[in-house]
């Protein structure tokens, strides 16, 4: 079963691909708004970046598998290459966090979700998480770009994917600073995906 937002006028904020250059910056901002947020990471780059995965979960926010390679199409791929994208970036992931870290929730790259691999997630003790808003920020539109399509789609209990990982994200850090007091002022609260 994938996961979204529990419903009511609130949202999830989820950021992909790192932890990266630009997850220090993501930080900073969410933390000025007081906005918690799910973080999809990518196992090696949280093998790499420990101190930045410690950081994320001080902060209160929570942990999401993004699989080893980010292969895409993932649906393609086999079921044995699927669990072995899935289940070692899992426990990549929870080493970089420290003893005890959870990490609830599996987003397939390019949302290559399928039965088989849900199912993969599920025996890691993994929930599926979509999105329902991507912000497109990957393609590097420019920060007013980004906002207007998430200004223009998002809907109460949606999921908003950005990423703070895998390239510049500069624009999407200038998005997020527009973005956090604009969802406020509408009435926007954040949480974590439905478990």
């Amino acid at each position: 079963m994938r996961s979204t937002a529990r419903g009511g006028r609130t949202l999830v904020l989820t950021f992909d691909d790192g932890p990266g250059p630009a997850t220090a910056d993501v930080l900073d901002v969410l933390a000025q708004y007081g906005v918690k947020a799910t973080f999809c990471q990518i196992g090696p780059q949280a093998t790499a970046n420990p101190a930045m995965v410690k950081r994320i979960l001080a902060a209160g926010h929570r942990l999401c598998d993004h699989t080893v390679h980010h292969l895409q199409p993932f649906a393609a791929l086999t079921h044995d290459q699927q669990a072995q994208e899935i289940g070692p970036a899992k426990d990549m992931i929870a080493r970089a966090g420290g003893p005890g870290t959870p990490v609830p929730w599996f987003r397939a790259p390019g949302g290559g979700f399928t039965p088989a691999n849900e199912q993969v997630a599920a025996t890691f003790g993994m929930r599926s998480l979509t999105w329902t808003v991507d912000s497109l920020d990957w393609t590097k539109p420019g920060a007013a770009a980004i906002v207007a399509k998430v200004q223009s789609e998002l809907r109460p209990g949606g999921v908003v994917l950005m990423h703070d990982g895998g390239g510049d994200r500069t624009e999407t850090v200038a998005a997020l600073r527009q973005l956090l007091p604009w969802l406020t002022a509408q009435g926007y609260g954040f949480d974590f995906p439905a478990e």
